[in-house]
């Protein structure tokens, strides 16, 4: 009989888990950050790394199906010492290789590691800022033990796993869920799981154009968005990317992220805050997509009051960010034609300190769109949180070659909280995952409600999706005899459920054959009560010590 193996199955978690336990383990390997910074560094490392000996064995293969000869010196000088590659690929400095870095012996790994880091630093305009310096000799972590972390992070390739969509963020979500849960940046900050900015990136549409995200994270938003652009066209050039990262090691993860994909991008040149140093202020984008810190305080200084940003509305209340962050986006929302998708914290639907901003927000027709996402969608929180859609045109036209309604004074309200049937397993927070089907659904909602052949009046599926007129003399004549509720009938509250109807689902017991039910169950518990009762009698019987009245 053959002896079974009990070895795991390698995989990117387990790799993952592994280099998690050395980093416990070893002294000097930092705080959580550090531990994160040293990680999220090896893996670009390896991922460039692997990306350059692809588009180098590319190159090569092409070179000889032309009939050069790739070992000639002067051929190995013009074309493969100094490769130019048109997908992104960079053409890393020999200490940079991954190959050099995985033969170094492991007293000389930390200095090597730093080396390389300066060394792409000099090599890329577009790596500047990507890397603290001194990331390993700071640490300086016993030649053993970062042996064992570079020898890790060696099995990870595309080769064994596939294509890893969105890499660099994949193991930050990783570290932020095993090193600490609760190690978030800023009140109310977390990690966009890849579920959640598919139906963002699906709803908003970023094919072409300019894509902005002021709070932009590890870039994942960035990076959804690509994939979706290389499925529908294929052509990642169509899209310029801009966004702003607050915290420096986030802003560096983006980057990194941003450069392993190729994605070319403008994220301000440094970190800093989107409120009091726009680094993209005067600019309009086709395009906003962001999950900005929920209730986010301390966002507020006295330099803020009379901003520009909220000339037309009154300014935002200095108990949290949320209204912050709608207007700074529909300020940078290029007039009459952008398109924003945002995530806020439920309580923004009916914050009674957000009123007037609320009600002008709806008055002045940008809100298109507002759907309650199911809870346990993120890592860190099991909270349910809103995704909003913001439109500078619900006139009609055009868009992305479907013919839309004119939808003036219209929302369209989604709830999809009962959407809780993909579940997944071994998460802190994270219990359920939209799966491509309930995606491709939503959307499907969304769209229809937008088309030509959409009768708004009649659009809903109750305990799902509603469509709503914003006034009260919109109504027809039919509407206002039923009293259909309009947002401004419900003093301009964005919360869904005060617009999709419920069903009392009680209504609709068949109360006869319930009943019967209910007879035939209570028989047969009076029956099995009646067999422990004569049980009990002939026990005590038994022994003498009759309990039976009779």
């Amino acid at each position: 009989m053959a002896k079974k193996t009990n070895d795991r199955t390698i995989n990117i978690d387990n790799i993952l888990f592994n280099c998690r336990d050395i980093l416990r383990a070893a002294r000097n390997s930092g705080s959580f950050f550090e531990k994160r910074d040293m990680m999220l560094t090896l893996v670009f490392l390896r991922f460039i790394g692997e990306k350059y000996e692809d588009g180098l064995a590319k190159l090569i293969k092409n070179l000889k199906e032309q009939g050069l000869d790739v070992e000639d010196e002067n051929i190995k000088k013009a074309f493969i010492e100094d490769a130019t590659f048109t997908d992104g690929t960079y053409n890393l400095p020999k200490i940079a290789r991954w190959d050099t870095i995985i033969n170094t012996p492991a007293p000389k790994l930390n200095v090597v590691l730093d080396d390389a880091l300066k060394a792409l630093a000099d090599s890329d305009d577009s790596l500047k800022g990507c890397f603290v310096e001194g990331t390993f000799t700071t640490r300086n972590l016993a030649p053993n033990d970062i042996k064992k972390l570079v020898d890790e992070v060696n099995k990870i390739s595309h080769k064994a796993f596939g294509e890893e969509k969105d890499l660099i963020g994949r193991v930050y979500e990783y570290f932020l869920k095993e090193f600490a849960v609760n190690a978030t940046k800023e009140e109310g900050e977390f990690y966009t799981p890849h579920d959640v900015v598919q139906l963002m990136a699906a709803m908003v549409e970023p094919f072409d154009g300019t894509l902005y995200d002021p709070a932009c994270g590890s870039g994942g938003m960035f990076i959804q968005s690509a994939d979706l652009v290389k499925s529908k066209q294929g052509n990642l050039n169509s899209i310029n990317v801009y966004g702003q990262e607050k915290d420096a090691a986030t802003y560096r993860l983006a980057k990194m992220n941003l450069a392993l994909r190729g994605i070319s991008n403008n994220l301000g040149g440094t970190n800093d805050s989107s409120f009091t140093n726009d680094l993209h202020k005067g600019k309009y984008f086709d395009y906003i997509m962001a999950n900005p810190p929920f209730n986010l305080k301390g966002w507020y200084n006295s330099d803020l009051k009379n901003d520009s940003r909220w000339a037309d509305y009154v300014t935002p209340p200095e108990s949290n960010a949320n209204y912050a962050w709608i207007l700074h986006m529909l300020s940078h929302l290029k007039p009459g034609k952008g398109v924003a998708g945002f995530l806020l914290a439920n309580g923004a639907l009916n914050d009674s300190d957000t009123y007037e901003i609320r009600k002008k927000l709806i008055e002045n027709d940008k809100i298109e769109a507002i759907i309650v996402l199911p809870r346990e969608l993120f890592i860190t929180t099991p909270i349910s949180v809103t995704l909003w859609i913001l439109n500078q045109n619900k006139k009609g036209g055009i868009y992305h070659d479907r013919k839309q309604r004119n939808r003036e004074h219209e929302i369209l309200f989604m709830d999809l909280r009962t959407w809780v049937g993909n579940t997944v397993k071994g998460e802190n927070f994270k219990k359920v995952r939209l799966s491509l089907e309930q995606i491709k659904d939503a959307v499907g909602i969304y769209q229809r409600w937008q088309s030509v052949e959409c009768n708004a009046s009649e659009y809903e599926v109750p305990e799902l999706y509603r469509s709503v007129k914003v006034f009260n003399k919109d109504l027809n004549e039919a509407e206002r005899r039923h009293g259909v509720n309009t947002i401004e009938s419900m003093d301009y509250t964005l919360t869904p459920s005060k617009y999709i109807r419920f069903i009392d689902h009680d209504l609709e017991i068949n109360f006869e054959e319930e009943m019967k039910r209910i007879q035939n169950e209570m028989k047969e518990i009076l029956k099995e009560e009646k067999k422990s009762q004569q049980m009990l009698e002939d026990a005590f019987e038994g022994i003498g010590y009759g309990i039976n009245e009779n």
